[in-house]
């Protein structure tokens, strides 16, 4: 999981950013429209109102090292869940390379 950001407003409420989601088990993308400025309650809403109320919860997340993901908020909800949040390293591409190529694909197609 990942953030696409300095994207060029669009949409009627202006989303200026993208969350980019890779379900490996599907190897299938998910992007979702996103503001700069939502914080890890907005984030975890868009995640179960968008993604985990569709396909359940994923047992693993990985994803980098943002403020978002690592508040008290993602912590209790992972351990609440029973699921598992890793944090990689950025631009690494062992850990996320099919997000990575997929996020260079939506940024060259924009």
């Amino acid at each position: 999981m990942d953030w696409v950001t300095a994207l060029p407003p669009s949409g009627g409420i202006s989303y200026n950013c993208c969350l980019v989601i890779v379900d490996r088990n599907r190897k299938t993308p998910i992007f979702l429209p996103f503001h700069k400025d939502n914080n890890a309650m907005d984030t975890a809403l868009i995640l179960w109102n968008s993604v985990f109320s569709h396909t359940g919860l994923f047992k693993n997340i990985i994803s980098d090292r943002d403020p978002n993901l690592k508040s008290a908020l993602w912590t209790n909800l992972h351990r609440f869940f029973g699921t598992k949040l890793s944090f990689s390293i950025a631009y690494h591409p062992q850990t996320d390379e099919l997000e990575e190529r997929i996020i260079q694909t939506l940024e060259e197609m924009i």
